[in-house]
């Protein structure tokens, strides 16, 4: 494994500076991305660029997301330590560990079998352990519900109701709703049967596929 190196600290000092720029505020996100060697992250041959604020390939089709994407919605989320947190969307990892780092309990779930297998094997060994499920996103997690927070890392066209089924009543959810175009959104739970939700602009996810088969 490639090592981490003083170079690579200051480069991830250089992205925080940039994502506050940006309009990133939260102390706690910009000090979780300062953490994290996000090139540990990436194909070897994309390590150069790791720290620009880029999405990148990572295989079965889907992307690591931008750090000011991540930083976005994991900002949206107001997490608190110890927080327990469903993600949709495993992915490469990166957005589980921002969580991890900081402090929520997390439980994870990915649909491409190759990505899950992968990540649930790379994460520990940098430190960052999560609950790693294989399965379909749209069902979420009923048997670990309620969560305080849901964030949905792929772009979904509606929200999912079996997900807001699981979210505590006075949580949050983020989700990049739509089709092609997704508008971020923030759906607060202010009871059983009631939510709230706010709109914070355009962004591009791959789309979030409800498993009629699951990838490899």
């Amino acid at each position: 494994m490639a090592s981490d190196t003083f170079r690579h600290k200051g480069l991830r000092r250089q992205l925080s500076k940039l994502l506050r720029e940006k309009g990133i505020n939260n102390e706690d996100v910009l000090r979780a991305i300062e953490n994290i060697p996000r090139h540990l992250f990436l194909n070897s041959s994309f390590i150069e660029r790791a720290y620009e604020d880029i999405a990148f390939p990572i295989g079965s089709g889907q992307t690591i997301s931008r750090p000011h994407t991540v930083a976005f919605q994991t900002e949206l989320l107001e997490l608190k330590k110890g927080e327990k947190v469903l993600e949709i969307g495993t992915g490469s990892g990166f957005q589980t560990s921002v969580l991890i780092e900081m402090g929520a309990k997390v439980y994870t779930i990915e649909r491409q079998k190759s990505l899950y297998e992968a990540t649930k094997v790379f994460l520990p060994t940098i430190g960052y352990s999560a609950k790693f499920f294989y399965g379909d996103g749209y069902k979420g997690l009923p048997t670990f519900a309620p969560f305080d927070k849901i964030i949905i890392t792929a772009g979904a066209p509606t929200i999912p109701e079996s997900l807001l089924n699981q979210l505590k009543v006075g949580g949050i959810m983020v989700i990049p709703l739509g089709e092609n175009i997704q508008i971020m959104t923030l759906i607060k739970k202010v009871a059983e049967k009631k939510v709230e939700k706010t709109e914070f602009g355009e962004f591009k996810f791959v789309p979030l596929l409800e498993n009629k088969e699951w990838g490899d």
